[in-house]
């Protein structure tokens, strides 16, 4: 199947629990006099046509981001397979025929991570993931949303990991040159932020 010829919509997983951040929306707290969203949205941000953000609760909490807040479309915060397939639907309901994911704890997104991922994708049927330094960032993906009912199946099936899943579905992989700060880091722990502003 042909990569798309355009930029996909493309959407930030936000759902997760942050347990490791002792709860609360990770993406809210601050970095750099900034929330660490913002970081991530100014860098996929330019490279796409539209960005929503995928996030659970009042989604008020987000407004000041000013991007459409879809949540998971399943119960019980089985992951972030969901957060793909809330991402599939919105993009089906705009009517396109991919979508791009990325993470919502990652500040140093390559600037051409959605380009990559389009080329990458023709090389498989359809999904492409990111990968830098030999480790694979599945968050950072392409997705073709015909593949969304698939998806809504396997998760109903037990399907929890999004690396297998679409490695199943055979993925292709973008790969990406290691740099300083790791452009897939993603800050996990209060520690990580500190790490990080001291880095700036």
């Amino acid at each position: 199947m042909s990569a798309p010829f355009e930029a996909p919509p493309g959407m930030i997983l936000a759902g997760g629990l942050s347990r490791r951040m002792g709860g609360g929306d990770k993406g809210l707290r601050d970095l750099s006099g900034r929330p660490l969203l913002a970081h991530v949205i100014a860098r996929v941000a330019p490279q796409l046509p539209a960005l929503a953000l995928n996030a659970n609760g009042d989604p008020a909490r987000f407004a000041p981001l000013g991007l459409e807040v879809v949540p998971d479309p399943l119960p019980g915060h089985p992951g972030p397979l969901a957060g793909v397939l809330a991402a599939m639907g919105w993009a089906q309901a705009r009517g396109a025929p991919w979508v791009v994911t990325v993470p919502g704890d990652t500040p140093w997104l390559p600037g051409d991570l959605v380009p990559r991922l389009i080329l990458a994708s023709e090389e498989s049927d359809g999904i492409a993931l990111a990968e830098c330094g030999g480790r694979l960032h599945p968050v950072c993906g392409l997705w073709p949303v015909r593949l969304r009912a698939t998806l809504e199946r396997d998760i109903a099936d037990g399907a929890r990991r999004i690396g297998d899943w679409a490695q199943r579905h055979g993925a292709a992989r973008a790969a990406f040159a290691e740099g300083t700060p790791d452009p897939f880091a993603n800050l996990n722990t209060p520690e990580d932020f500190a790490r990080a502003e001291a880095r700036r």
